[in-house]
C-alpha cells in the first residue's frame, strides 16, 4: 500500500473496520514513526471516542444474554479454540502504543521502594543542607550588608563633618578678607588726609612766613616732595629728542590744586638771549611756563594752573628766546610720548 492509501486508512483503523491484512500494513507503519500518520490517528481516535454518545439506545436483544453466557463456558470456549484466536486481532485500536512504550509491571519489586525511599531521604538531605547553605550564606551576607552599610554611613558623617568645617573655614576666610580690604581701605582713606593735611600744613606755614615779613621762600624739593605724597598724582615722562639726547624729563601734576612740577636733567645750558620754555600740545601750542640752565644745574620748573591737563596730548621743551614765545620758533629737547 501507498503512503496515501494508509494514510486514508487511519480513519477506518481509529473506528476498528479494517481487515487484518491492512490493519497490520498500517500498524507497520505507524511503528516506522510516521508522523503525519501519528497525527492523524490521534485526531481520528478523539472522534471515534466520542461516537457512542452520539447513537441512540436500541434495546438488546432477548437471547443477547444467553448467548454471552454460553460463550464464557469452557465448552463454548474449547469449541471454537482457533476461531477465537483467529478472531483476535493482532492490535485492538490504540494498542501500537504499547509496542512503542512497553506498559511497567503493576508490580514493583521490594528492592524498588527501597531505593525510592533511599532518593527521597537523600533528595530532603540534599535540599535541607541547599537549604541551610543558602540561608547562612544569606544572613552572612546581610550581616556584610549591614556592616558595609554602617560604615557608610560613618564615612558619609565624616565628609558632611568635613564639609561643614570647610564651608566655617570657607566664611571665616571671606570674612578676614573683607575685614582686610575695609581695614586697607581706612589705611588708604587716612594717608591720603595725612598727605592733605600736610600740603595744608605746608601752605599755611608759607601764609604764615608771608604775612610775618619773612621772604615766602619754598625750596623745589619740597615742592616735589609734596606732590609725589599726594595719592592720585600723575607723572609724565619727557625724552631727550636729536638736540641732547641724554636729556629726560618727569612731569608730575596734582589735579586736586591743579599744579604741575618739571624735572629735567642733562639739558644743554641756555645761551645769553634764551630760555627753555614748556609746551602743552593739543589742538594748539599752550605756554607752561619758562625756566633758565646754567652749567652744572638742574632745571627745577614750578607751574601754578595747569589748564586742562587730561586733555593735553603731548608736552615738549623747546629753547627760546629770553621771555618766551606765544609759540614754539626754536628746537624742541625734551618732548613726551603721544
Amino acid at each position: 500500500m501507498t503512503h496515501e492509501e494508509l494514510e486514508e486508512a487511519v480513519s477506518l483503523y481509529a473506528a476498528g473496520a479494517l481487515e487484518r491484512a491492512e490493519r497490520q500494513a498500517l500498524e507497520a507503519h505507524l511503528l516506522s514513526g510516521c508522523v503525519s500518520c501519528h497525527t492523524a490517528l490521534k485526531e481520528f481516535q478523539s472522534v471515534a471516542a466520542i461516537l457512542p454518545f452520539g447513537l441512540s439506545s436500541v434495546p438488546a436483544p432477548r437471547a443477547l444474554k444467553a448467548t454471552i453466557m454460553a460463550a464464557r463456558t469452557p465448552t463454548a470456549i474449547a469449541e471454537d479454540p482457533q476461531e477465537r484466536t483467529d478472531s483476535k486481532p493482532s492490535l485492538e485500536p490504540g494498542e501500537w502504543m504499547n509496542h512503542l512504550f512497553p506498559p511497567e509491571s503493576a508490580a514493583a519489586p521490594k528492592s524498588f521502594g527501597w531505593a525510592l525511599s533511599f532518593a527521597a531521604a537523600a533528595i530532603l538531605f540534599i535540599g535541607g543542607y541547599l537549604a541551610w547553605t543558602s540561608y547562612t550564606q544569606n544572613v552572612t551576607g546581610t550581616a556584610a550588608v549591614q556592616q558595609l552599610q554602617a560604615a557608610s554611613d560613618d564615612q558619609t558623617k565624616k565628609v558632611a563633618a568635613l564639609q561643614q568645617q570647610l564651608e566655617d573655614q570657607d566664611r571665616a576666610i571671606v570674612q578676614m578678607k573683607e575685614e582686610l580690604q575695609q581695614r586697607t581701605t581706612d589705611s588708604t582713606e587716612l594717608k591720603d588726609q595725612l598727605i592733605q593735611r600736610e600740603a595744608e600744613l605746608e601752605d599755611l606755614k608759607f601764609q604764615f612766613a608771608a604775612r610775618g615779613g619773612v621772604p615766602a621762600t619754598r625750596e623745589p624739593e619740597d615742592e616735589l616732595a609734596a606732590l609725589l605724597r599726594v595719592p592720585n598724582a600723575k607723572t609724565v615722562s619727557l625724552n631727550g629728542s636729536d638736540m641732547a639726547k641724554q636729556a629726560s624729563g618727569m612731569l608730575v601734576y596734582d589735579a586736586r590744586t591743579k599744579k604741575a612740577w618739571l624735572y629735567a636733567i642733562n639739558l644743554p645750558e641756555c645761551s645769553n638771549g634764551t630760555t627753555y620754555q614748556l609746551w602743552a600740545i593739543n589742538d594748539k601750542p599752550v605756554s607752561m611756563g619758562t625756566f633758565h640752565m646754567d652749567s652744572g644745574e638742574t632745571a627745577h620748573l614750578l607751574v601754578s594752573r595747569v589748564p586742562e591737563f587730561a586733555k593735553t596730548r603731548k608736552f615738549a621743551v623747546s629753547l627760546e628766546p629770553s621771555g618766551g614765545r606765544p609759540a614754539p620758533t626754536g628746537p624742541i629737547y625734551l618732548v613726551s610720548q603721544s
